[in-house]
């Protein structure tokens, strides 16, 4: 399977769009590695395949908004010696991603059953941080 068939029509997005980052990581991002291109209905977002050639790749979805930087990294190979570019992206913490999966069909109660338990897990709140006292 080539890759192209293997990732869609999926295209690395032009790097020259977001900053290119060098030096130590920044501290208020998140790295995420894999192969990306700009959505194709909303110019505003990127979708991201994470750890395309590994056993459990993931579909994400990001604002290019939260992302602060971007890093080239090489070209994975399959098994075929296709190359597959690769990037590093640093999205900002507390920034929303989407994880795209997929699911078996079964009775729709049992779908919002699950959507519902990301949706608490997602939006469970942490106890504020203590004041401090001056």
């Amino acid at each position: 399977m080539k890759a192209k068939e293997k990732f869609g029509s999926l295209e690395s997005l032009p790097l020259n769009k977001i900053v290119k980052y060098s030096g130590s990581p920044p501290k208020n991002g998140a790295p995420f590695v894999g192969c990306a291109q700009q959505h194709r209905t909303d110019k505003n977002k990127l979708i991201m395949v994470h750890d395309p050639l590994g056993k459990n790749p993931a579909l994400l979805e990001f604002k290019l908004s939260d992302i602060l930087f971007v890093e080239e990294l090489p070209q994975a190979v399959t098994e075929l010696g296709e190359g597959v570019p690769m990037i590093k992206l640093w999205i900002a913490k507390g920034a929303r991603g989407v994880i795209l999966e997929p699911f078996e069909v079964d009775e729709s109660i049992n779908i919002i059953g699950i959507r519902n338990d990301h949706k608490k897990r997602f939006t469970k709140k942490t106890k504020p941080a203590a004041a401090k006292k001056e």
